[in-house]
């Protein structure tokens, strides 16, 4: 089998690089489909006419492992493809809807199947000898019956739903991450209509951390809501007025009350300025 398994070490190489690529590009998805499906092939003729399985073992391996690595990823190409030519050429909204019915449509089969995802989630082998090896059909379970109408001697009673599991997880992340760019777009036009044109090119030019020390400042001052504002909205409505990321402000307020001396640098340096300004003025 040592050919077969070159082919196979040959493709997941090639395969991740496509993987790796812009996954919304088309012609990365027909790149990724036509490879899995000439590998395939590849496969079918070579263990047709040079190499058979000797072992009981290594049979297994291949329909359980090595051909649905391969079949998962014809799944997903194909229908990464047909994500992106059905998806509606409207709104956020909209392409957001279809994403989550997507993901719905993706669990119900999941759901239908749940019986043999479990078993391959779990990394259950008893029944390899039945699932993973050709001729046996004649079973008094439910099987998956399209390798029927495929190709009976490159084909197991469960290698196609191995494959569906792997598709599975590669189409589940990805729309995950379709659902996820989407609702960001959304939040960002949202953000664009409500915020008032007044705000435009309003820049902090100070430190993230001078920020921090102002509003905790302000928080702590019973300025605003008598001190019954959320901290953490604060943070936010500023992180917005300015158009900065404040990450993790509760961290950075920690090292603001472990600083040796000078705990409230900034707002000693806002009142000298103020001061000054002031001083400057009057002499005006």
């Amino acid at each position: 089998m040592q050919h077969i398994g070159q082919i196979i070490q040959k493709y997941k190489k090639q395969v991740e690089q496509i993987e790796q690529s812009n996954l919304r590009n088309l012609t990365v998805l027909n790149d990724g489909l036509n490879l899995s499906i000439d590998t395939l092939n590849q496969l079918r003729k070579e263990l047709r006419a040079k190499e058979r399985f000797i072992k009981q073992g290594d049979e297994i391996h291949f329909f359980k492992t090595d051909k649905p690595f391969i079949n998962g990823r014809i799944k997903f190409f194909s229908k990464v493809r047909r994500f992106i030519f059905e998806k509606p050429n409207a709104s956020i909204v909209k392409q957001i809807d279809y994403a989550i019915g997507m993901i719905d449509k993706l669990e119900k089969h999941k759901m239908r199947n749940l019986e043999f995802f479990q078993y391959a989630r779990h990394c259950n082998t008893s029944l390899d000898h039945i699932y993973f090896v050709r001729g046996n059909d004649k079973l008094d379970f439910p099987v998956d019956t399209s390798h029927y109408f495929t190709d009976p001697e490159f084909s197991t009673s469960h290698d196609n739903l191995a494959a569906q599991v792997i598709s599975y997880d590669l189409l589940s992340n990805y729309y995950q991450l379709e659902l996820k760019s989407l609702r960001k777009q959304n939040e960002n036009i949202i953000v664009e209509e409500i915020s008032p044109a007044i705000l435009n090119g309003l820049s902090w030019t100070a430190s993230k951390t001078d920020l921090v020390e102002l509003i905790y400042a302000l928080h702590s001052s019973g300025a605003i809501r008598n001190g019954q504002a959320e901290i953490s909205k604060m943070a936010e409505v500023c992180a917005t007025l300015f158009n900065i990321k404040l990450n993790n402000f509760y961290k950075t307020y920690a090292e603001i009350k472990n600083r040796e001396k000078d705990t409230t640098k900034f707002l000693d340096q806002l009142k000298m300025s103020l001061e000054k300004r002031i001083d400057l003025d009057n002499a005006k």
